[in-house]
């Protein structure tokens, strides 16, 4: 019996997802766990793995066709079973309403189909818990198992470095040509069952005019309703940066090799903001009303450059990590959201927000407010400048310096100037008297 692909539910809020892309077409062979297709929400764009190993038999619903969530989008033809003629997808006229009724008379149960129709063995439950559907299809195409590995991500999760590491150390081989399509996404063009996402047609033809996706329209819409609701006002501050530069440089290599992830800049400014939000807790406030709810938990949003777009999944309890609980954090939420793997909740309750126009040589930015939030830090390109250097003695000197600019744009509703100077002088302190151990 065919299992059906469903329109999953991406969170307790979210009735309907917009199918923006199949990553295979009918007759070809799926992997279970193997990307399907993508999927667009109000939330989150990501990558729906397929329920089950077989053929695609038929796709029922249409790229760029958005349906409620539980209905029935295609089906796979289970390995062993002879798969019907492809049907050809259905054209995306019909109107919202039909579609609806007609979701509602084809949604299926998706845990009994699965259950039914799945022809791979199903891994460990803790395995299962402590890694992603990718992370366990790579170690199936290398015949390695994961209760081998010990996780370097949150909660002791298996990365996908964790995994490739732990290949490349064995000597295994791929099971079948085209894992390393999956292994690095960098190179996910050349893999054949999952071409990159087309650029925009505007881009390749001008004078054309093509539809905003679900995520540009989304983003427009939060951009104009937080102009509209803060009053932004921003500073700058120059940071003295040789310090960290030179640290990085001489750890990096063994932060690496010790504990599976690179040494990145970023938790070094989202320590200091975190050391300057402790001791200026309305940065981390927001309004409600005519009250001003002061956050226990500080959760920073860390603003993620995408392809398509631009996502800010978000690192919770950061005030209670270490640094290197920090660096492992920020790379996870990174590469999830660069993978489309973030779920709805990875990118909710966000109390601060850390952006880095920086990372494409901008000087410094303007950033607007990442609402509720009542501030957001953005972080300039480092870059090396001649500066005045005073020593202890008071003798002054004109010396090389690695400089980054911040800036912090903040809702004045609620943070008077004098407290957001003050905060960004804490961060500036923190910076360029680094004294903590990274681990």
């Amino acid at each position: 019996m065919p299992t059906d692909i469903i329109m999953p539910q991406m969170g307790e809020s979210i009735v309907e997802g917009t199918i923006t892309k199949w990553l295979k077409k009918p007759g070809d062979k799926v992997q279970r766990d193997e990307p399907l297709f993508e999927i667009s929400t109000d939330k989150v764009d990501a990558e729906i793995p397929a329920p089950a190993s077989g053929v695609l038999q038929e796709i029922k619903v249409a790229e760029g066709t958005t349906v409620g969530i539980n209905t029935v989008v295609g089906s796979i033809s289970v390995d062993g079973e002879a798969a019907a003629p492809a049907k050809a997808t259905p054209a995306a006229t019909s109107t919202p309403k039909e579609e609806k009724k007609e979701d509602k008379k084809s949604a299926a149960s998706p845990a009994a189909s699965v259950a039914s129709a799945s022809a791979t063995p199903e891994p460990a439950e803790d395995e299962e818990a402590r890694s992603s559907p990718l992370v366990r299809k790579i170690a199936r195409e290398h015949g390695v198992s994961l209760s081998q590995i010990s996780g370097t991500g949150l909660g002791g999760r298996i990365t996908k470095q964790d995994i490739m590491a732990f290949v490349e150390r064995q000597g295994s081989q791929p099971a079948r040509v085209g894992t390393d399509a999956f292994a690095r996404p960098a190179e996910r063009s050349e893999a054949p069952t999952a071409p990159p996402a087309p650029r925009p047609a505007a881009a390749a033809f001008p004078g054309d005019l093509v539809p905003m996706t679900n995520m540009r329209k989304i983003i427009a819409q939060r951009m104009i309703e937080s102009r509209r609701t803060s009053a932004h006002v921003h500073c700058m501050y120059e940071v003295d940066f040789t310090r960290i530069v030179n640290l990085r440089a001489k750890h990096k290599n063994g932060f690496e090799q010790r504990h599976g992830v690179r040494l990145t800049f970023m938790p070094f400014f989202v320590r200091a903001a975190i050391i300057a939000v402790q001791q200026w807790p309305i940065i981390n406030a927001s309004l409600e009303g005519d009250n001003i709810r002061y956050h226990r938990n500080i959760n920073v949003g860390i603003a993620v450059a995408l392809d398509w777009g631009l996502i800010v999944p978000v690192l919770k309890n950061a005030g209670d990590l270490n640094f290197l609980g920090l660096q492992r954090g920020i790379t996870d939420l990174g590469e999830r959201a660069r993978n489309k793997k973030l779920k709805p909740e990875d990118v909710e309750g966000s109390t601060f927000t850390v952006t880095n126009p920086g990372q494409f040589g901008a000087v410094f930015g303007l950033p607007i407010i990442n609402q509720p939030n009542s501030a957001i830090m953005g972080v300039g390109g480092i870059t090396k400048q001649p500066l005045v250097v005073t020593d202890k003695e008071g003798n002054d000197s004109i010396a090389i310096r690695s400089v980054v600019h911040l800036t912090l744009g903040y809702d004045h509703r609620l943070i008077d100037g004098a407290v957001a100077d003050q905060f960004m002088a804490l961060v500036k302190k923190a910076l360029e008297n680094w004294n903590e151990e990274i681990g």
